[in-house]
C-alpha cells in the first residue's frame, strides 16, 4: 500500500533515515514493547455502489508485519491448500481462471460463493487457534495478536477499538485471512465434502458440480458451515450458475458468474464453418471493463494538450500492457476492443490539440495513420488486424 498511516510519514520519508529508523523499529520489537498504532481507515468506492474498508498501517508498522509474515509463511504454505490461490508466492489468479475454466468443461454447474465482509468479521479467538497450530514463537503470537487488537482511526480522528476482523491493507492480512479460512473451507470440505472441486482465491470460492441438485445441497451445508464459524455467505451474490453453452434462452435462471475480474458466461460466437453458436466462454466482465474506461477517461489528457503523443506513451504504456497481460489471458481480442476507449480518447486529444484536425473523424484518421506506422507505441496496437469501421467508431 503506497500511502501514508496515520503519521503521515511516507516511505520515502522513512528512507531518508532509514538505518535509524530500522534500528529503533528492531529495539523495540526485540524488546517486546512495540505496540502498533491505530490503522487508517479508508473506503474505497466499490462498482456495485458499496465501499470498501482498507485499514493502512504506518510505514513502521508495515515493516514490522514483513518481518513476521516473512518468518511464519513458510510453516504456513507446507499446509495450504493446492486449489487455494490467492497472495501465496506461485500462485496466482491466472491458475484460478485456467483451473476454472477446465471444470467448468466437465462439471455442469457451478456455486459461486461471496463471504459477507470477510476480512472485517474474521473471529480473532478461532483465528489464533488456527495460528497457534504452526506458529511457536511466542513473540510472533504476541505481535500477530497485538496487529489483530490493533485500533482503527477514522479521517475524523476518533479511533474505535476493534475486537473482530483483521485490516484489509494490512501485509499480514491476507497471509492470516489464508490460514482461517484454509480450516473453515479447505480443511473441512477436503474432510466432509471429498467430491467437491473448487478453486479459493481469499474469501472469492467457485465449486464445481455434477446438478443443480448438489449445488443448492452444498449451498445450504456451506452456508451453515460459515455460520459456525462467524461468517455469512452474501444472500445476493451467491448463486448457482448453469455452466454450459448452446442451452435455449430462458431455459436456466442464471448462466454466468464473476471471478476475478473475468464473466465465465455463453458468448455467440462464429466457428470455422460460418456458423454461430453458444460457447461457454470466459472473458473480461462488464464491471471491469467500465473501470477500466473510467480510469482512461480520468487521466491526464488536458495537461497533455502541451505535451507529445510520447508523454501519453510514458504514461499510460505499464498500465495498458497490465491489463492486457491480464484480461488476454482467455484471447485478446476482447480486452483490445475495451482498449478502444484510450483511441477514442487519443483521438479527442489529437483534436483538441491539433487545429487542424476539424472533425473527430479526421482525428481518428490521423491517430490511425499513427498506429500503422509505429504499431510499437501503444501495447494493444501491436499484432491487432484493423477493422474497416475504424474511424467511423470514434465518432
Amino acid at each position: 500500500m503506497a500511502c501514508a498511516g496515520i503519521d503521515g510519514e511516507s516511505l520515502e520519508q522513512f528512507e531518508v533515515n532509514l538505518k535509524g529508523n530500522l534500528y529503533k523499529l528492531w529495539n523495540r520489537m526485540s524488546s517486546g514493547s512495540y505496540h502498533p498504532p491505530p490503522v487508517m481507515r479508508v473506503e474505497i468506492a466499490k462498482a456495485d455502489g458499496g465501499t470498501r474498508n482498507l485499514g493502512i498501517p504506518t510505514v513502521s508498522d508495515r515493516i514490522a508485519q514483513m518481518v513476521v509474515k516473512l518468518l511464519i509463511e513458510p510453516e504456513l504454505e507446507q499446509h495450504f491448500h493446492p486449489d487455494s490461490y490467492g497472495y501465496r508466492p506461485d500462485k496466482s489468479a491466472h491458475q484460478a481462471l485456467l483451473k476454472a475454466k477446465e471444470r467448468c468443461s466437465k462439471r455442469a454447474w457451478v456455486l459461486d460463493m461471496d463471504i459477507k465482509g470477510f476480512f472485517d468479521t474474521i473471529d480473532h479467538k478461532l483465528l489464533m487457534k488456527a495460528v497457534k497450530r504452526h506458529v511457536k514463537e511466542e513473540w510472533q503470537l504476541m505481535y500477530i495478536q497485538r496487529w489483530l487488537t490493533a485500533p482503527v482511526q477514522f479521517q475524523d480522528g476518533s479511533i474505535e477499538a476493534r475486537a473482530i476482523g483483521t485490516p484489509q491493507g494490512g501485509v499480514i492480512s491476507p497471509l492470516l485471512a489464508n490460514l482461517f479460512l484454509h480450516y473453515v473451507f479447505d480443511v473441512w470440505v477436503e474432510k466432509h465434502q471429498p467430491r467437491v472441486q473448487f478453486e479459493r482465491y481469499a474469501d472469492d470460492i467457485v465449486c464445481h458440480c455434477s446438478s443443480e441438485a448438489e449445488a443448492q445441497r452444498l449451498k445450504e451445508i456451506f452456508d451453515s458451515r460459515f455460520k459456525s464459524c462467524g461468517l455469512e455467505l452474501h444472500p445476493e451474490k451467491t448463486k448457482i450458475v448453469y455452466c454450459k453453452g448452446g442451452y435455449n434462452k430462458g431455459e436456466y435462471k442464471t448462466v454466468n458468474f464473476d471471478f476475478l475480474g473475468h464473466t465465465f458466461g455463453p458468448k455467440l460466437i462464429r466457428t470455422r464453418t460460418g456458423r454461430f453458436g453458444l460457447y461457454f466462454q470466459a472473458f473480461i466482465s462488464a464491471k471491469k471493463a467500465k473501470m477500466i474506461r473510467q480510469e482512461i477517461k480520468g487521466w491526464y489528457w488536458y495537461y497533455w494538450l502541451q505535451k507529445d503523443i510520447t508523454d501519453i506513451q510514458a504514461y499510460s504504456r505499464s498500465r495498458l500492457q497490465g491489463w492486457l497481460n491480464y484480461y488476454g489471458l482467455f484471447g485478446k481480442g476482447i480486452i483490445k476492443n475495451v482498449l478502444f476507449y484510450f483511441d477514442l480518447r487519443l483521438s479527442r486529444w489529437a483534436k483538441r490539440k491539433y487545429k487542424k484536425l476539424r472533425s473527430l473523424t479526421q482525428a481518428a484518421k490521423r491517430v490511425n495513420q499513427i498506429r500503422k506506422e509505429n504499431p510499437k507505441l501503444f501495447p494493444h496496437w501491436q499484432n491487432f488486424a484493423m477493422k474497416k469501421d475504424w474511424t467511423r467508431r470514434a465518432v
